[in-house]
């Protein structure tokens, strides 16, 4: 009856959240449902009652970063303008997701599409960095950015920097999320504007 009782207290979000703070800790993989029901305090019988299994966890905590970060892309800031500023409001308004929805990004940063959930992830950060890159090839058409970059590149290589990220912020950390992306967004553009 204990168990039932303090299952109760446990919502679906709140089991997501476990799961992505284990998940992060000892891998997708490497993690069981008897480590899930530990680390949340009640039973596996109990997960089950909110979710399929671990790979329904998995593909929630996954949507909400991919749905942040496809967010961004439909914005006024990345949608209407030049297209320079449009790349430069992705980059930093990247960077505010990935602060705000640290350990979601994180696990969807890991994921090495072992799984169908995965492979959907990959697939869906694949489209992301074409998106970018189309936005990169905009500026770049309009003299805002540097010629000699290859856009694809260029876009992979600047998310590869937003996304180091998350293997040093803390968000009791001396930098609040809004400095670190205005950093990365000028420290990135200054060194794409054409010489």
């Amino acid at each position: 009856m204990a168990a039932t009782k303090r299952a109760d207290r446990h919502t679906p979000e709140s089991l997501l959240a476990v799961a992505v703070d284990v998940f992060n800790v000892r891998g997708y993989d490497g993690t069981s449902m008897e480590d899930l029901a530990k680390a949340a305090g009640i039973t596996k019988s109990s997960i089950y009652h909110h979710v399929a299994g671990k790979e329904e966890l998995l593909r929630l905590a996954v949507s909400r970063a991919l749905d942040g970060l496809f967010g961004v892309l439909t914005e006024p800031g990345a949608t209407q303008g030049r297209a320079v500023d449009r790349f430069a409001y992705v980059i930093r308004r990247e960077c505010l997701v990935l602060v705000e929805k640290l350990p979601y990004v994180t696990l969807l940063l890991r994921v090495r599409g072992n799984t169908a959930t995965e492979r959907e992830a990959l697939a869906s950060r694949r489209e992301f960095d074409h998106r970018v890159a189309e936005l990169a090839a905009a500026a770049i058409a309009d003299g805002d950015l540097r010629a000699d970059l290859d856009p694809r590149l260029t876009a992979r290589l600047v998310f590869g920097l937003v996304n180091s990220v998350v293997e040093w912020y803390r968000a009791e950390g001396p930098d609040s999320g809004p400095a670190v992306a205005d950093a990365l967004a000028s420290l990135v553009l200054d060194g794409l504007r054409p010489r």
